[in-house]
């Protein structure tokens, strides 16, 4: 089976648009918020390790989550977790380093690779809707150069049922990557993201306990989106969804949160063990 490039490499394709991005020897610590500062969205990658990661922590102020890709072989990636040994790997590389472990979830079948007490191991999971079936293709990768999305309107209604249904179908704790869009139509986003669209994943992130991603990287949502998030009560994450370097800085969610006011009660913390959303909600 063909890999395709990953969320992490294809965001290291991204990173000299991104003015956010630093080299590890030259990144400063995050401007302070208030409350402690945590990135939930960390890769390890060739060119930055475990060491690497607590290192940049320590300089920035920042507690890192560190997250695995993790479902089905079929997703094609190059390192993923696939079964309970596969997760339990990587949670062991793990212990005993200041930081909170976490697994991205791929496509809505991964809760098949994993007994329930495997996922008790990771402190949260996150997904996004980057993966969509779309013509005819049942895991479109929509951020691999060449998608075509189509009639944007169109795009854009199945798009947002596709949002919700991740939501709702996968136990997660945090939804990533709010309102992306692919290349194509990333120009179009303040016309495509109105409160229309937007209200249906908000509603469906509040009916699950569903906390939404502030994304340093695409720099998205908008202050739209997070005001109506929260307006729902809903908690709030950051990342910086790194790529095939290290972690970028994390100002956009700051500036962000700032901008909204938000404090301590609003950000997200990893559930309990008995509390953990794989086994509260009945997917």
């Amino acid at each position: 089976m063909r890999n395709h490039p990953s969320r992490r490499h294809f965001l290291g394709f991204v990173a000299a648009a991104v003015p956010s991005t630093r080299a590890l020897a030259d990144i400063r610590p995050a401007p302070p918020l208030g409350f402690p500062l945590v990135d939930y969205h960390v890769h390890l990658n060739p060119s930055f390790s475990l060491q690497d990661a607590v290192e940049l922590s320590r300089k920035t102020n920042v507690k890192f989550g560190i997250a695995e890709h993790a479902g089905t072989k079929e997703n094609g990636y190059p390192s993923i977790a696939t079964n309970d040994a596969e997760l339990h790997v990587w949670v062991a590389k793990l212990d005993g380093h200041p930081v909170f472990k976490g697994i991205q979830a791929e496509w809505i079948d991964w809760m098949s690779c994993f007994s329930k007490k495997a996922l008790a191991e990771v402190d949260y999971v996150l997904s996004d809707a980057m993966t969509m079936e779309t013509s005819g293709v049942r895991r479109a990768k929509m951020w691999v150069r060449g998608f075509e999305p189509g009639d944007a309107k169109e795009f854009m209604t199945h798009y947002v049922r596709w949002n919700v249904e991740v939501i709702e179908k996968e136990p997660l704790d945090i939804f990533a990557h709010p309102t992306w869009l692919p290349a194509p139509l990333d120009s179009r986003a303040e016309e495509l993201w109105t409160e229309e669209p937007m209200k249906p994943i908000i509603r469906a992130l509040q009916r699950t306990g569903t906390a939404v991603e502030i994304d340093s990287a695409f720099q998205i949502p908008s202050l739209a989106f997070l005001r109506m998030a929260k307006d729902a009560r809903l908690k709030f994450s950051f990342g910086s969804n790194s790529g095939s370097g290290p972690a970028r800085a994390i100002d956009f969610c700051v500036e962000r949160a700032k901008a909204m006011g938000l404090t301590a009660s609003d950000m997200f913390a990893p559930a309990r063990a008995n509390k953990k959303p794989f086994l509260r909600r009945k997917v």
